[in-house]
């Protein structure tokens, strides 16, 4: 009888929160939101220890508070971008659906306006996703994807079984989303999204100021050690550890770091470099050959300045664009800047 009673209260607590907070009713959404409070809760209590802890810290910031703002400003800055990252689209193909055909209705528009009109200059700047198609004319969606595949490609193997949506290259349904991602890299259960086209470069600018945050903490951690190792037991045992949890942090964040810096530098994505042989477009490609690499200064031009406000669309390359890109390079490509 009291297990009913207490089963009856709880059922009534969680409805009644479910009411007021629609999100929490999803197990997935549930997971994602405990994670994200987990992370956060660990940054300040990483902090807050430290300037509990350490007096010789207190100290340093009356004399120098500039020292101790840029490291307030650096744990600010990444849990800022962290939830930038992730409430931001990873670049969902229904939106870049959405997008295109709304980018057309506009085209068509102009163009029906130019032939009344005689002529009409104009720039198609974006519609209400934000982004722009690169190249973008009046045609459908289902063409504008098939036209990247080979010819001969069957439009069966580019539709997604659980989306039903045409799938242009590069792109993966992802099933913690339910949806299709444009380049898709992979599903991140720390920030509770995809990291695709339209948030690589933020993902990467996290993990990069993650990287700088803990390696700067486990400094601060390492100096109070080295000052106050003797003084209280207790204070040690608790500080080293955090310290031994957060180097393995360190570690783990700087090779994630090189990883996607590496990614980046080559245009390539975690799920094609872990899947390469599973994947139909990949399997003829030779090992150490990137095929939609257009050279290092672009494709960090492309991560940086372009990812994030275009849908860019790549076809697959064409076997002698492989064979091209299979060739070995020389002195010439070097300086004609082949590599770059």
């Amino acid at each position: 009888m009291v297990v009913g009673i207490c089963r009856s209260f709880r059922d009534r607590a969680l409805g009644r929160c479910f009411h007021f907070f629609p999100c929490l009713s999803d197990p997935a959404r549930r997971s994602s939101l405990g994670l994200k409070v987990t992370l956060v809760t660990l940054h300040f209590i990483y902090a807050g220890i430290l300037f509990l802890f350490d007096g010789d810290l207190v100290y340093k910031t009356k004399k120098e508070p500039w020292y101790t703002s840029l490291y307030l400003l650096l744990f600010f800055v990444t849990l800022v971008q962290y939830f930038i990252t992730s409430g931001s689209s990873p670049g969902y193909v229904v939106d870049a659906m959405r997008a295109f055909n709304e980018t057309n209705e506009v085209i068509s528009g102009l163009e029906s306006a130019s032939s009344k009109n005689g002529s009409l200059d104009a720039t198609v700047e974006g519609c209400q996703s934000g982004r722009i198609f690169q190249g973008s004319n009046s045609a459908s969606w289902t063409k504008l994807v098939m036209d990247m595949y080979p010819p001969g490609t069957s439009i069966r193997t580019c539709i997604c079984s659980y989306c039903n949506v045409e799938q242009p290259p590069r792109t993966k349904h992802c099933h913690d989303c339910d949806k299709c991602v444009l380049q898709f890299d992979h599903h991140c259960v720390w920030l509770g999204t995809c990291i695709g086209q339209g948030n690589h470069c933020k993902f990467w600018w996290y993990i990069c100021e993650e990287s700088a945050l803990c390696l700067w903490t486990a400094i601060l951690y390492i100096t109070y050690l080295k000052g106050n190792i003797s003084r209280a037991w207790w204070k040690d045992g608790i500080m080293i550890i955090l310290l031994i949890a957060l180097l393995i942090s360190v570690i783990f964040l700087l090779l994630l770091l090189l990883f996607h810096s590496y990614l980046v530098m080559t245009n390539q994505t975690t799920y094609e470099l872990v899947r390469r042989r599973r994947i139909p477009y990949l399997r003829g490609v030779p090992e150490r050959v990137y095929p939609f690499s257009k050279g290092v200064s672009s494709n960090l031009y492309d991560f940086c300045c372009v990812g994030s406000r275009i849908y860019s669309l790549e076809p697959l390359p064409s076997a002698e664009e492989i064979e091209e890109k299979s060739r070995p390079y020389t002195c010439l490509d070097v300086l004609t800047c082949r590599c770059c």
